[in-house]
C-alpha cells in the first residue's frame, strides 16, 4: 500500500495557495492545540478531495465517460465525502476509485471513492455527475443583489450569511493542484492555451472563509478546535469551464446549523454543526452550494474520526 504520500511543502502550497491558515496546518502551531492527537501538521481536507478530483478525471478518461456526460446534459459535479481519519507528512496511502455505475433513468455516473492508509480509511464516500444538483437544490438566489457591491469579510445586509470575496488566479491554482499531487499540465498550459481551474480549487478557498467568519465571531481556534466531519458539494460545470484569471468569486456562509445527521463513519454519535456555503462567480453566477459538517475536536477524538 502507498502509491502517494505529501510532505510538507504539498501542505503548504496548498494552504498558501488558499489562504488556509488553520492551526493543523502550520508546523509551528499545531503542537500548541488543545487536546491535538496528532503528532505534526496534518493534509487539509480540500486538497485531498483535489486529488480525488483529479483520480476521477482520469478514470473518465481512461473510459471515455466524457462522452455519455456531454451526451446526457450531466451538468453538476456531486461529491459526497466523509473524513473518517487525518493523514499526515510521510504517510503513505492509496486512493481506490471503484468502477462506474452508469444509469439512463434518470442519468448519471457514479463512482464509490476510498482513500486508505495502513492504520485504515481516511476519506470515504461518492462522486456523482447528474443533471441537476444534488445538495441545496432548493435555495434560489434570484432575488440576491449584485455581490460585487457588497462589503467583503462582513454579513450580507438583511441575510443571515458571511461573505466572502476572493480573486482566482491560474498561478495559486497551479500550486494548489500541484500542492495535491496532480498533474498541473492536465489543467493549465499556456502554450497549448488551456485553461481548466480545478472544480475543487474555488470550492477549497471555503476554508478561508469559515476561518475568517469564526475569528470574526471571537472563535478561539487554539482552544476549541473545530474538524471536518464531511462535505456534500455540488458543482456546476457549466460555470466552473468559463472561470479564468482575475474572475471574482464570492462566498456565502450560513451557519452553524444543528446537523440531524450526527454520525460520521461508523455512525458513532458525535455533537456536530453544518454549514451552508455558496460560491458564486462575479455578481451571481452559482458555481457551487455545499454542506460543511463539523465537530468539536473534543466530541471526536476518542473514537479517532478528526479531520481539519
Amino acid at each position: 500500500m502507498g502509491a502517494y504520500c505529501f510532505q510538507q511543502i504539498h501542505i503548504d502550497a496548498a494552504r498558501n495557495s488558499t489562504d488556509d491558515f488553520n492551526p493543523f496546518h502550520e508546523p509551528r502551531k499545531c503542537a500548541r492545540i488543545r487536546g491535538n492527537p496528532y503528532a505534526g501538521p496534518i493534509v487539509l481536507g480540500f486538497q485531498l478531495e483535489q486529488l480525488v478530483e483529479h483520480a476521477i478525471d482520469l478514470h473518465r478518461d481512461a473510459h471515455d465517460e466524457q462522452r455519455f456526460i456531454a451526451d446526457h446534459a450531466l451538468h453538476f459535479s456531486n461529491y459526497q465525502l466523509t473524513f473518517a481519519n487525518a493523514l499526515l507528512p510521510d504517510e503513505a496511502f492509496d486512493v481506490e476509485i471503484r468502477p462506474t455505475l452508469a444509469r439512463t433513468e434518470p442519468p448519471s455516473l457514479t463512482n464509490r471513492v476510498i482513500v486508505r492508509k495502513n492504520a485504515g480509511i481516511v476519506l470515504i464516500g461518492h462522486k456523482r455527475e447528474t443533471v441537476q444538483p444534488l445538495f441545496l437544490a432548493e435555495r434560489t438566489f434570484d432575488d440576491l443583489d449584485d455581490l460585487r457591491g457588497a462589503e467583503d469579510r462582513a454579513w450580507l445586509p438583511g441575510t443571515s450569511f458571511f461573505m466572502k470575496r476572493k480573486y482566482l488566479n491560474t498561478g495559486n491554482a497551479k500550486n494548489f493542484a500541484a500542492g495535491s499531487l496532480c498533474d498541473q499540465g492536465y489543467y493549465f498550459d499556456e502554450l497549448e492555451n488551456r485553461v481548466r481551474f480545478p472544480e475543487m480549487f474555488a470550492t477549497s478557498l471555503l476554508s478561508c472563509a469559515l476561518l475568517e467568519k469564526a475569528m470574526q465571531e471571537g472563535h478561539d481556534f487554539m482552544t476549541d478546535p473545530m474538524v471536518y466531519m464531511g462535505h456534500d458539494i455540488s458543482i456546476d460545470r457549466r460555470v466552473a469551464t468559463g472561470v479564468r484569471s482575475n474572475d471574482v468569486l464570492h462566498m456565502l456562509v450560513e451557519g452553524p446549523l444543528a446537523n440531524a445527521e450526527a454520525g460520521g463513519l461508523g455512525k458513532a454519535a458525535v455533537s456536530s454543526v453544518v454549514f451552508r456555503c455558496f460560491g458564486f462567480i462575479g455578481g451571481a453566477r452559482n458555481l457551487y452550494r455545499a454542506e460543511v459538517r463539523m465537530a468539536p475536536l473534543a466530541a471526536i477524538a476518542h473514537v479517532g474520526q478528526a479531520r481539519a
